[in-house]
Protein backbone atom coordinates (compact mmCIF):
# COMPACT_ATOMS: atom_id res chain seq x y z
CA UNK A 1 0.00 0.00 0.00
CA UNK A 2 1.15 3.49 -0.64
CA UNK A 3 1.85 5.86 1.90
CA UNK A 4 0.74 8.88 0.46
CA UNK A 5 -1.92 11.23 2.28
CA UNK A 6 -5.43 10.82 1.02
CA UNK A 7 -6.58 14.31 -0.27
CA UNK A 8 -10.33 14.57 0.54
CA UNK A 9 -12.58 16.30 -1.92
CA UNK A 10 -11.89 19.71 -2.62
CA UNK A 11 -9.10 19.93 -0.43
CA UNK A 12 -6.27 22.31 -1.72
CA UNK A 13 -2.55 21.18 -2.35
CA UNK A 14 -0.17 24.43 -0.85
CA UNK A 15 0.57 25.12 -4.46
CA UNK A 16 -2.81 25.51 -4.96
CA UNK A 17 -3.68 27.38 -2.14
CA UNK A 18 -1.01 29.85 -2.68
CA UNK A 19 -2.31 30.14 -6.62
CA UNK A 20 -5.56 30.45 -4.95
CA UNK A 21 -4.71 33.22 -2.34
CA UNK A 22 -3.22 35.43 -5.67
CA UNK A 23 -6.24 35.07 -7.75
CA UNK A 24 -7.59 36.47 -5.11
CA UNK A 25 -5.10 39.20 -4.09
CA UNK A 26 -5.12 40.27 -7.72
CA UNK A 27 -8.15 40.56 -8.89
CA UNK A 28 -9.75 43.90 -9.58
CA UNK A 29 -12.48 43.68 -6.71
CA UNK A 30 -9.74 43.09 -4.27
CA UNK A 31 -7.98 46.27 -5.91
CA UNK A 32 -10.92 48.51 -5.45
CA UNK A 33 -12.04 46.94 -1.89
CA UNK A 34 -7.95 47.56 -0.72
CA UNK A 35 -8.53 51.82 -1.95
CA UNK A 36 -11.45 51.81 -0.41
CA UNK A 37 -9.80 50.69 2.94
CA UNK A 38 -6.84 53.10 2.40
CA UNK A 39 -9.60 55.87 2.17
CA UNK A 40 -10.75 54.74 5.53
CA UNK A 41 -7.99 54.17 7.00
CA UNK A 42 -6.64 57.95 5.60
CA UNK A 43 -10.12 59.65 8.05
CA UNK A 44 -7.92 59.21 11.58
CA UNK A 45 -5.57 61.08 10.02
CA UNK A 46 -7.63 63.66 9.09
CA UNK A 47 -9.58 63.98 12.03
CA UNK A 48 -6.93 63.03 15.10
CA UNK A 49 -4.00 65.31 15.59
CA UNK A 50 -0.82 64.03 14.16
CA UNK A 51 2.68 63.83 15.55
CA UNK A 52 3.91 64.56 12.29
CA UNK A 53 2.18 67.59 11.82
CA UNK A 54 1.26 69.28 15.01
CA UNK A 55 2.71 68.31 18.15
CA UNK A 56 1.27 70.76 19.88
CA UNK A 57 -2.10 70.04 18.80
CA UNK A 58 -1.59 66.24 19.86
CA UNK A 59 -0.48 67.49 23.30
CA UNK A 60 -3.55 69.12 23.85
CA UNK A 61 -5.69 66.55 22.77
CA UNK A 62 -4.00 63.84 24.91
CA UNK A 63 -4.69 66.60 27.51
CA UNK A 64 -7.88 66.92 26.89
CA UNK A 65 -8.96 62.97 26.76
CA UNK A 66 -6.97 61.23 29.09
CA UNK A 67 -8.82 57.73 29.29
CA UNK A 68 -8.44 57.47 25.06
CA UNK A 69 -4.72 58.63 24.67
CA UNK A 70 -3.66 55.00 25.36
CA UNK A 71 -5.55 53.70 23.28
CA UNK A 72 -5.29 55.93 20.41
CA UNK A 73 -1.55 55.45 21.26
CA UNK A 74 -1.64 51.76 21.01
CA UNK A 75 -3.20 52.20 17.93
CA UNK A 76 -1.04 54.52 16.81
CA UNK A 77 -3.48 57.09 15.75
CA UNK A 78 -1.36 60.03 16.47
CA UNK A 79 1.06 58.59 13.55
CA UNK A 80 -1.50 56.97 11.10
CA UNK A 81 0.58 57.45 8.07
CA UNK A 82 3.65 55.63 9.69
CA UNK A 83 1.90 53.00 11.08
CA UNK A 84 2.17 49.54 10.81
CA UNK A 85 -1.44 48.53 9.72
CA UNK A 86 -1.71 52.13 7.16
CA UNK A 87 1.62 50.28 5.49
CA UNK A 88 0.26 46.75 4.93
CA UNK A 89 -3.02 48.21 3.55
CA UNK A 90 -0.53 50.70 0.68
CA UNK A 91 1.53 47.80 0.28
CA UNK A 92 -1.32 45.11 -0.57
CA UNK A 93 -2.81 47.42 -2.70
CA UNK A 94 0.62 47.97 -4.31
CA UNK A 95 0.94 44.29 -5.05
CA UNK A 96 -3.25 43.89 -5.78
CA UNK A 97 -2.86 46.62 -8.76
CA UNK A 98 0.61 45.09 -10.79
CA UNK A 99 -0.56 41.83 -10.15
CA UNK A 100 -4.25 43.36 -12.12
CA UNK A 101 -2.72 45.61 -14.26
CA UNK A 102 0.69 43.58 -15.64
CA UNK A 103 -2.10 40.59 -17.08
CA UNK A 104 -4.81 42.65 -18.14
CA UNK A 105 -2.15 44.57 -19.82
CA UNK A 106 -1.15 41.86 -22.13
CA UNK A 107 -4.06 40.82 -23.28
CA UNK A 108 -5.43 44.27 -23.82
CA UNK A 109 -1.97 44.07 -26.11
CA UNK A 110 -3.15 40.64 -27.87
CA UNK A 111 -6.45 42.15 -28.48
CA UNK A 112 -5.39 45.60 -29.79
CA UNK A 113 -3.93 43.62 -32.21
CA UNK A 114 -6.26 41.32 -33.34
CA UNK A 115 -8.69 41.59 -36.08
CA UNK A 116 -12.18 42.79 -35.52
CA UNK A 117 -13.80 39.20 -34.61
CA UNK A 118 -16.45 37.81 -37.49
CA UNK A 119 -19.68 38.67 -38.47
CA UNK A 120 -22.04 36.51 -36.28
CA UNK A 121 -23.78 33.96 -38.13
CA UNK A 122 -27.37 35.10 -37.23
CA UNK A 123 -27.49 39.40 -37.39
CA UNK A 124 -31.41 39.58 -37.18
CA UNK A 125 -30.94 37.45 -33.41
CA UNK A 126 -28.62 40.99 -32.43
CA UNK A 127 -30.60 43.30 -30.42
CA UNK A 128 -29.58 46.19 -32.57
CA UNK A 129 -30.24 45.14 -36.16
CA UNK A 130 -32.26 46.13 -39.39
CA UNK A 131 -32.27 44.87 -42.98
CA UNK A 132 -33.40 46.04 -46.42
CA UNK A 133 -33.21 45.26 -50.08
CA UNK A 134 -30.86 46.67 -52.99
CA UNK A 135 -30.45 46.31 -56.28
CA UNK A 136 -26.80 46.31 -55.92
CA UNK A 137 -24.98 43.33 -55.99
CA UNK A 138 -23.59 42.29 -52.64
CA UNK A 139 -20.01 42.94 -53.88
CA UNK A 140 -21.06 46.95 -54.35
CA UNK A 141 -22.86 46.89 -51.08
CA UNK A 142 -19.85 45.41 -49.41
CA UNK A 143 -17.42 47.98 -51.21
CA UNK A 144 -19.45 50.67 -50.10
CA UNK A 145 -19.99 49.73 -46.55
CA UNK A 146 -15.83 49.77 -46.06
CA UNK A 147 -15.91 53.25 -47.50
CA UNK A 148 -18.91 54.06 -45.14
CA UNK A 149 -17.41 52.24 -42.30
CA UNK A 150 -13.52 52.58 -42.67
CA UNK A 151 -10.86 55.07 -40.99
CA UNK A 152 -11.48 57.74 -42.85
CA UNK A 153 -15.22 57.87 -43.18
CA UNK A 154 -18.26 58.35 -40.83
CA UNK A 155 -17.00 60.02 -38.23
CA UNK A 156 -14.38 58.91 -36.53
CA UNK A 157 -14.61 55.71 -38.35
CA UNK A 158 -13.90 52.28 -37.35
CA UNK A 159 -11.14 49.05 -37.86
CA UNK A 160 -12.03 46.57 -40.49
CA UNK A 161 -11.57 42.98 -40.29
CA UNK A 162 -8.66 42.42 -43.00
CA UNK A 163 -10.25 41.32 -46.47
CA UNK A 164 -9.35 37.84 -47.48
CA UNK A 165 -6.06 38.03 -50.50
CA UNK A 166 -5.59 34.70 -51.16
CA UNK A 167 -7.60 32.24 -53.25
CA UNK A 168 -7.05 29.75 -50.57
CA UNK A 169 -9.13 31.80 -47.83
CA UNK A 170 -12.68 32.12 -47.98
CA UNK A 171 -14.27 35.58 -48.65
CA UNK A 172 -16.24 37.01 -46.29
CA UNK A 173 -19.76 38.00 -47.09
CA UNK A 174 -19.87 40.44 -44.30
CA UNK A 175 -17.94 43.44 -43.25
CA UNK A 176 -17.20 43.37 -39.42
CA UNK A 177 -15.94 46.83 -37.90
CA UNK A 178 -14.99 48.14 -35.12
CA UNK A 179 -13.81 51.00 -32.96
CA UNK A 180 -13.60 52.62 -29.40
CA UNK A 181 -10.84 49.79 -28.39
CA UNK A 182 -9.26 53.20 -26.27
CA UNK A 183 -11.60 52.57 -23.58
CA UNK A 184 -9.70 49.68 -22.00
CA UNK A 185 -6.35 51.76 -22.28
CA UNK A 186 -8.27 54.06 -20.43
CA UNK A 187 -9.23 52.03 -17.84
CA UNK A 188 -5.05 50.51 -17.40
CA UNK A 189 -4.37 53.79 -17.40
CA UNK A 190 -6.52 55.06 -14.73
CA UNK A 191 -5.21 52.24 -12.54
CA UNK A 192 -2.04 52.47 -13.55
CA UNK A 193 -1.88 56.18 -12.42
CA UNK A 194 -3.20 55.11 -9.06
CA UNK A 195 -0.23 53.01 -8.54
CA UNK A 196 2.26 56.46 -9.44
CA UNK A 197 0.51 58.10 -7.25
CA UNK A 198 1.12 55.80 -4.34
CA UNK A 199 4.87 56.12 -5.63
CA UNK A 200 4.51 59.40 -6.05
CA UNK A 201 3.46 59.74 -2.02
CA UNK A 202 5.65 56.47 -1.07
CA UNK A 203 9.09 59.02 -2.40
CA UNK A 204 7.99 61.59 -0.35
CA UNK A 205 7.35 59.90 2.74
CA UNK A 206 10.95 58.16 2.34
CA UNK A 207 13.35 60.63 1.32
CA UNK A 208 11.24 64.07 2.56
CA UNK A 209 10.29 66.03 5.36
CA UNK A 210 7.95 67.98 7.13
CA UNK A 211 8.22 70.48 10.50
CA UNK A 212 6.30 72.85 12.09
CA UNK A 213 7.84 76.40 13.92
CA UNK A 214 5.92 79.01 15.87
CA UNK A 215 7.51 82.28 14.73
CA UNK A 216 6.42 85.76 16.82
CA UNK A 217 6.58 88.70 14.69
CA UNK A 218 10.16 89.74 14.10
CA UNK A 219 12.00 86.84 14.71
CA UNK A 220 14.34 84.76 12.42
CA UNK A 221 14.52 81.14 11.49
CA UNK A 222 17.46 79.56 10.48
CA UNK A 223 16.52 75.94 8.53
CA UNK A 224 18.63 73.70 10.78
CA UNK A 225 17.38 70.71 13.49
CA UNK A 226 17.71 72.93 16.39
CA UNK A 227 15.20 75.67 15.35
CA UNK A 228 11.46 73.63 14.69
CA UNK A 229 9.23 72.65 17.14
CA UNK A 230 8.67 69.12 15.60
CA UNK A 231 9.94 67.36 12.68
CA UNK A 232 9.31 64.31 10.95
CA UNK A 233 11.68 62.64 9.10
CA UNK A 234 11.22 60.49 5.78
CA UNK A 235 12.95 57.02 6.63
CA UNK A 236 15.73 57.66 4.58
CA UNK A 237 16.01 61.24 4.67
CA UNK A 238 19.45 62.74 6.17
CA UNK A 239 20.03 65.86 7.99
CA UNK A 240 22.72 66.90 4.97
CA UNK A 241 19.65 67.81 2.73
CA UNK A 242 18.64 70.58 4.26
CA UNK A 243 18.34 73.60 1.96
CA UNK A 244 20.51 76.25 4.14
CA UNK A 245 18.29 79.94 4.06
CA UNK A 246 16.81 81.82 6.44
CA UNK A 247 13.87 84.44 6.91
CA UNK A 248 12.42 86.76 9.24
CA UNK A 249 8.84 87.39 9.96
CA UNK A 250 9.01 91.08 9.09
CA UNK A 251 4.88 92.01 9.60
CA UNK A 252 1.67 90.08 10.16
CA UNK A 253 -1.86 91.38 8.98
CA UNK A 254 -4.92 89.45 9.26
CA UNK A 255 -8.35 90.49 7.53
CA UNK A 256 -11.30 90.33 10.35
CA UNK A 257 -14.55 89.61 9.57
CA UNK A 258 -17.08 92.56 10.65
CA UNK A 259 -20.55 91.74 9.76
CA UNK A 260 -22.43 88.56 8.79
CA UNK A 261 -22.90 85.39 10.99
CA UNK A 262 -18.91 85.06 10.96
CA UNK A 263 -18.51 88.59 12.44
CA UNK A 264 -15.24 88.04 14.61
CA UNK A 265 -13.35 85.58 12.55
CA UNK A 266 -10.26 85.68 10.46
CA UNK A 267 -10.97 85.82 6.57
CA UNK A 268 -7.08 86.36 5.30
CA UNK A 269 -4.16 86.57 7.23
CA UNK A 270 -0.58 86.95 5.28
CA UNK A 271 3.12 87.42 6.71
CA UNK A 272 5.56 89.47 4.93
CA UNK A 273 9.23 87.61 5.08
CA UNK A 274 12.31 88.72 3.97
CA UNK A 275 14.88 85.37 3.35
CA UNK A 276 18.25 85.07 2.27
CA UNK A 277 20.05 81.99 0.99
CA UNK A 278 23.75 81.19 2.18
CA UNK A 279 24.43 81.41 -1.58
CA UNK A 280 23.16 85.34 -2.23
CA UNK A 281 24.11 88.71 -0.23
CA UNK A 282 20.86 90.66 -0.44
CA UNK A 283 17.65 89.53 1.07
CA UNK A 284 14.11 88.85 -1.07
CA UNK A 285 11.09 90.34 -0.24
CA UNK A 286 7.87 87.69 -0.28
CA UNK A 287 4.50 87.58 1.19
CA UNK A 288 3.59 84.30 2.44
CA UNK A 289 -0.42 83.49 2.56
CA UNK A 290 -2.44 80.11 2.91
CA UNK A 291 -1.95 78.24 -0.15
CA UNK A 292 0.80 80.47 -1.49
CA UNK A 293 4.25 79.05 0.23
CA UNK A 294 7.48 79.98 -0.49
CA UNK A 295 9.67 77.87 -2.32
CA UNK A 296 13.60 78.42 -1.79
CA UNK A 297 15.60 75.90 -3.39
CA UNK A 298 13.67 72.55 -2.61
CA UNK A 299 12.28 73.23 0.38
CA UNK A 300 8.72 74.81 0.60
CA UNK A 301 7.65 77.47 3.69
CA UNK A 302 3.52 77.15 4.12
CA UNK A 303 1.58 79.76 6.54
CA UNK A 304 -0.70 77.48 8.62
CA UNK A 305 -1.73 79.25 11.28
CA UNK A 306 -1.65 82.07 13.74
CA UNK A 307 -1.90 83.36 16.95
CA UNK A 308 -0.90 85.96 20.00
CA UNK A 309 1.88 86.58 22.17
CA UNK A 310 1.53 88.56 25.20
CA UNK A 311 4.47 90.62 26.22
CA UNK A 312 5.18 89.96 29.77
CA UNK A 313 7.33 91.08 32.49
CA UNK A 314 8.12 89.43 35.87
CA UNK A 315 10.33 90.80 38.47
CA UNK A 316 11.55 88.94 41.27
CA UNK A 317 11.50 89.72 44.57
CA UNK A 318 14.98 92.26 44.59
CA UNK A 319 13.28 94.23 41.56
CA UNK A 320 15.06 92.01 39.24
CA UNK A 321 13.95 91.28 35.82
CA UNK A 322 13.70 87.17 35.81
CA UNK A 323 11.72 86.80 32.63
CA UNK A 324 10.74 89.22 29.81
CA UNK A 325 9.33 88.77 26.06
CA UNK A 326 6.36 87.65 23.60
CA UNK A 327 5.04 84.44 25.00
CA UNK A 328 3.38 82.47 22.70
CA UNK A 329 -0.49 81.17 23.75
CA UNK A 330 -2.13 78.62 21.95
CA UNK A 331 -6.00 79.28 20.70
CA UNK A 332 -8.37 77.21 21.99
CA UNK A 333 -11.46 78.50 20.19
CA UNK A 334 -12.27 80.13 16.80
CA UNK A 335 -12.74 83.45 18.76
CA UNK A 336 -8.78 83.08 19.52
CA UNK A 337 -9.51 82.80 23.21
CA UNK A 338 -5.78 81.35 24.16
CA UNK A 339 -4.00 79.50 26.67
CA UNK A 340 -0.18 80.52 27.75
CA UNK A 341 2.56 79.59 30.14
CA UNK A 342 5.42 81.58 31.72
CA UNK A 343 8.34 80.24 33.65
CA UNK A 344 10.48 82.39 35.50
CA UNK A 345 13.11 79.72 37.11
CA UNK A 346 15.55 82.58 37.80
CA UNK A 347 13.40 84.67 39.92
CA UNK A 348 14.83 85.45 43.61
CA UNK A 349 13.67 84.01 46.60
CA UNK A 350 11.50 81.20 44.31
CA UNK A 351 10.98 80.42 41.18
CA UNK A 352 7.70 81.98 39.45
CA UNK A 353 5.16 80.20 37.15
CA UNK A 354 1.98 81.61 35.40
CA UNK A 355 -0.55 79.71 33.59
CA UNK A 356 -4.20 81.26 32.20
CA UNK A 357 -5.66 82.67 29.38
CA UNK A 358 -5.77 85.40 27.02
CA UNK A 359 -8.58 87.11 25.73
CA UNK A 360 -8.41 89.03 22.52
CA UNK A 361 -11.54 91.54 22.54
CA UNK A 362 -12.10 90.76 26.45
CA UNK A 363 -15.87 91.35 27.61
CA UNK A 364 -17.97 90.60 30.86
CA UNK A 365 -20.97 89.34 29.94
CA UNK A 366 -23.42 88.28 33.03
CA UNK A 367 -20.67 88.13 34.95
CA UNK A 368 -18.40 85.41 32.58
CA UNK A 369 -14.85 86.61 31.05
CA UNK A 370 -15.87 86.27 27.30
CA UNK A 371 -14.20 87.07 24.18
CA UNK A 372 -15.88 88.87 21.74
CA UNK A 373 -13.98 88.46 18.25
CA UNK A 374 -10.53 87.42 17.75
CA UNK A 375 -9.32 90.76 16.96
CA UNK A 376 -7.43 92.25 19.77
CA UNK A 377 -8.98 95.41 20.49
CA UNK A 378 -9.40 95.22 24.31
CA UNK A 379 -6.31 92.43 25.20
CA UNK A 380 -6.85 90.87 28.80
CA UNK A 381 -5.00 87.96 30.67
CA UNK A 382 -6.03 86.20 33.32
CA UNK A 383 -2.79 84.07 35.06
CA UNK A 384 -2.85 82.38 38.21
CA UNK A 385 0.44 82.31 40.14
CA UNK A 386 3.22 79.98 41.31
CA UNK A 387 5.98 79.63 43.50
CA UNK A 388 8.27 76.99 44.20
CA UNK A 389 9.78 73.75 42.62
CA UNK A 390 7.92 74.60 38.74
CA UNK A 391 9.62 71.52 37.56
CA UNK A 392 12.79 72.63 36.03
CA UNK A 393 15.55 71.85 38.79
CA UNK A 394 16.35 68.24 37.32
CA UNK A 395 17.22 69.39 33.60
CA UNK A 396 15.21 67.37 31.48
CA UNK A 397 13.53 68.63 28.97
CA UNK A 398 9.80 69.70 29.65
CA UNK A 399 7.11 71.31 27.36
CA UNK A 400 6.68 75.21 27.78
CA UNK A 401 3.30 75.08 26.82
CA UNK A 402 3.03 72.87 30.11
CA UNK A 403 3.54 73.80 33.76
CA UNK A 404 4.66 71.60 36.33
CA UNK A 405 2.39 72.04 39.45
CA UNK A 406 2.94 68.88 41.43
CA UNK A 407 5.70 70.58 43.42
CA UNK A 408 4.85 74.22 43.39
CA UNK A 409 2.80 76.50 46.17
CA UNK A 410 -0.56 78.48 44.28
CA UNK A 411 0.04 82.25 45.73
CA UNK A 412 -3.26 83.38 47.14
CA UNK A 413 -4.50 87.08 48.14
CA UNK A 414 -5.30 88.32 51.24
CA UNK A 415 -8.96 86.83 51.62
CA UNK A 416 -6.81 83.10 50.80
CA UNK A 417 -9.02 82.71 47.69
CA UNK A 418 -6.08 81.84 44.51
CA UNK A 419 -4.50 84.86 43.29
CA UNK A 420 -5.51 85.58 39.79
CA UNK A 421 -3.44 88.26 37.74
CA UNK A 422 -5.93 90.54 35.99
CA UNK A 423 -3.84 92.91 33.11
CA UNK A 424 -4.44 94.93 30.18
CA UNK A 425 -1.51 96.49 28.26
CA UNK A 426 0.89 98.74 30.96
CA UNK A 427 -0.66 97.18 33.84
CA UNK A 428 1.64 95.78 37.01
CA UNK A 429 0.14 93.84 39.78
CA UNK A 430 2.23 92.63 42.59
CA UNK A 431 3.07 89.50 44.04
CA UNK A 432 1.95 88.78 47.50
CA UNK A 433 4.91 87.93 50.05
CA UNK A 434 7.55 90.26 47.95
CA UNK A 435 8.17 87.79 45.35
CA UNK A 436 7.98 90.21 42.79
CA UNK A 437 5.39 91.98 40.27
CA UNK A 438 4.13 91.09 37.03
CA UNK A 439 3.32 93.32 33.86
CA UNK A 440 1.35 92.99 30.78
CA UNK A 441 3.50 95.21 28.37
CA UNK A 442 1.32 94.61 25.04
CA UNK A 443 0.66 92.14 22.67
CA UNK A 444 2.94 90.48 19.28
CA UNK A 445 1.58 88.24 16.86
CA UNK A 446 2.57 84.91 16.14
CA UNK A 447 2.52 82.73 12.85
CA UNK A 448 2.69 78.79 12.45
CA UNK A 449 4.84 77.96 9.23
CA UNK A 450 5.06 74.22 8.15
CA UNK A 451 8.47 73.99 5.93
CA UNK A 452 8.72 70.67 4.06
CA UNK A 453 10.53 68.95 1.36
CA UNK A 454 7.87 66.52 -0.75
CA UNK A 455 10.27 65.37 -3.77
CA UNK A 456 7.59 63.25 -4.83
CA UNK A 457 5.00 65.39 -5.82
CA UNK A 458 5.73 65.91 -9.22
CA UNK A 459 5.08 62.15 -9.25
CA UNK A 460 2.21 62.12 -8.01
CA UNK A 461 0.98 64.99 -9.89
CA UNK A 462 1.69 63.40 -13.34
CA UNK A 463 -0.32 60.17 -11.46
CA UNK A 464 -3.28 62.57 -11.44
CA UNK A 465 -3.38 64.10 -14.34
CA UNK A 466 -3.13 60.28 -15.90
CA UNK A 467 -5.60 59.64 -13.78
CA UNK A 468 -8.21 62.18 -15.18
CA UNK A 469 -7.14 61.28 -18.80
CA UNK A 470 -7.99 57.44 -17.80
CA UNK A 471 -10.76 58.29 -16.31
CA UNK A 472 -12.16 60.29 -19.40
CA UNK A 473 -11.40 57.99 -21.79
CA UNK A 474 -13.06 55.05 -19.70
CA UNK A 475 -16.45 57.26 -19.29
CA UNK A 476 -16.15 58.80 -22.74
CA UNK A 477 -15.04 56.34 -25.22
CA UNK A 478 -18.17 53.74 -26.14
CA UNK A 479 -16.71 50.58 -27.95
CA UNK A 480 -18.94 49.31 -30.37
CA UNK A 481 -19.08 46.85 -33.30
CA UNK A 482 -21.11 47.05 -36.68
CA UNK A 483 -21.30 44.13 -38.95
CA UNK A 484 -23.08 44.38 -42.13
CA UNK A 485 -24.03 41.18 -44.52
CA UNK A 486 -24.66 41.38 -48.31
CA UNK A 487 -26.57 38.42 -50.03
CA UNK A 488 -28.58 37.42 -52.39
CA UNK A 489 -32.52 37.58 -51.28
CA UNK A 490 -34.04 33.78 -50.87
CA UNK A 491 -36.53 34.62 -53.44
CA UNK A 492 -34.22 34.97 -56.42
CA UNK A 493 -33.89 37.90 -59.46
CA UNK A 494 -31.11 40.61 -58.83
CA UNK A 495 -32.34 42.10 -55.40
CA UNK A 496 -29.91 41.79 -52.35
CA UNK A 497 -30.66 41.45 -48.85
CA UNK A 498 -28.53 43.88 -46.46
CA UNK A 499 -28.39 43.05 -42.86
CA UNK A 500 -27.03 45.74 -40.43
CA UNK A 501 -26.65 45.21 -37.06
CA UNK A 502 -24.82 47.32 -34.46
CA UNK A 503 -23.64 46.11 -30.82
CA UNK A 504 -22.27 48.58 -28.29
CA UNK A 505 -20.17 46.72 -25.93
CA UNK A 506 -20.15 49.21 -22.88
CA UNK A 507 -24.04 47.66 -22.78
CA UNK A 508 -25.06 51.16 -21.32
CA UNK A 509 -25.41 53.66 -24.46
CA UNK A 510 -28.54 53.79 -27.18
CA UNK A 511 -27.50 52.95 -30.89
CA UNK A 512 -31.05 53.21 -32.14
CA UNK A 513 -29.56 56.55 -33.89
CA UNK A 514 -26.35 55.10 -35.00
CA UNK A 515 -27.91 52.13 -36.82
CA UNK A 516 -30.00 54.44 -38.77
CA UNK A 517 -27.48 56.40 -39.75
CA UNK A 518 -25.40 53.84 -41.00
CA UNK A 519 -28.34 52.48 -42.85
CA UNK A 520 -28.81 56.01 -44.50
CA UNK A 521 -24.84 56.39 -45.38
CA UNK A 522 -25.30 52.72 -47.02
CA UNK A 523 -28.70 53.40 -49.24
CA UNK A 524 -27.45 57.10 -50.03
CA UNK A 525 -25.99 58.09 -53.42
CA UNK A 526 -22.19 56.51 -54.03
CA UNK A 527 -19.35 58.79 -54.02
CA UNK A 528 -17.85 59.43 -57.72
CA UNK A 529 -14.68 58.33 -58.58
CA UNK A 530 -12.09 60.24 -59.40
CA UNK A 531 -9.86 59.62 -62.91
CA UNK A 532 -6.91 59.12 -60.70
CA UNK A 533 -8.18 56.46 -59.12
CA UNK A 534 -9.94 54.91 -62.25
CA UNK A 535 -6.46 54.61 -63.81
CA UNK A 536 -3.42 55.18 -61.44
CA UNK A 537 -0.68 55.51 -63.81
Amino acid sequence: MSDAPVRRPGELTARELLRWTWRQLTSMRTALVLLLLLALAAVPGSVIPQEGVDSLAVTRWKDQHPDLTPIYERLDLFNVYDSVWFSAIYLLLVISLVGCIVPRTAVYWRALRAQPPAAPRNLSRMPDSTSYETDETPEAVLAHARAVLGPRSFGRGHRLRRVPTSSTEKADDAVSAERGRLREAGNLLFHLSVLVVLAGFAVGGLLGYQGGVILVKGSTFGNSLTQYDDFNPGGLFSPDQLDRFAFTVEDFHVDWLTEGPRAGMAQGFEADLSHYTDDTESRDEYTLRVNHPLTIENTDVFLIGHGYAPVITVRDGDGEVAYKGPTVFLPQDASFLSFGVVKAPAAEPQAIGLEGLFYPTFANVEGDPVTLMGDDLNPTISMLAYSGDIGLDDGSPESVYVLDKSNADQLRDAEGDPLRLDLQPGQTQQLPDGLGSVTFEGVEPWVRVQISQSPGKEVALIGVVLALIGLCGSLFIRPRRVFVRARAADGGGASTLVEVAVLDRSGNAEVDELLSDIVSALRGPRPETSAEEKDPS
